[in-house]
């Protein structure tokens, strides 16, 4: 036996292990979907606090809003699955925020996700919703709230489609819908 080393053989053993080492970081470091929505979200997050803000008196939400937009934009609340008036929707242009008509979500983003509430796999831009921890009802989930009025929106989950493989969960009463080509607001 020759106790001299196969070049070829010591690239091939180099590159097999390089792979499954970046393999292992990607699975076990690399922050997750959600982490990175959090992080693009924090980038752009000085465009939503420099007067951009919707700041109201709860009395004065009461008074501009539904009293079932006011239990779900501003008491977290929910409603019924498949009872919203956007479920099914499928007209072509932006949803905007129900509190303070801020663009959300484009209607190229919206998909049937089967679970009952509008769902969407990307807002309009990562600056238009803020992304915060719930450990309501005993679950941990992470809320949607519009950046703008900091009214609750809904939730998003990592089981959404690709792109983005998110599913911004969002109730119908939380938005209003602005069609394509047209400035007036339908809620």
């Amino acid at each position: 036996m020759s106790n001299k080393r196969n070049p070829q053989k010591i690239v091939a053993i180099f590159g097999i292990t390089v792979t499954a080492g970046l393999f292992i970081f990607f699975m076990f470091f690399s922050p997750g979907r959600l982490e990175t929505a959090k992080a693009v979200q924090e980038n752009f997050a000085d465009s939503t606090k420099q007067g951009n803000e919707t700041m109201k008196s709860e009395n004065e939400w009461e008074q501009c809003l539904t009293p079932e937009e006011y239990r779900v934009l501003r008491e977290k609340g929910t409603e019924r699955a498949f009872t919203g008036k956007f479920y099914k929707h499928s007209d072509k242009g932006t949803y905007v925020c129900a509190g303070c008509n801020a663009e959300l979500f484009p209607s190229g983003t919206k998909f049937d996700s089967g679970t009952g509430w509008p769902s969407f796999w990307a807002p309009t831009e990562n600056a238009a919703v803020e992304l915060r921890e719930d450990k309501s009802y005993g679950m941990k989930r992470t809320e949607v709230v519009c950046a703008k009025c900091k009214g609750h929106l809904g939730h998003v989950f990592e089981d959404g489609p690709q792109p983005t493989n998110l599913r911004y969960c969002i109730n119908s009463v939380s938005l209003g819908f602005k069609a394509e080509g047209d400035t007036t607001i339908v809620k």
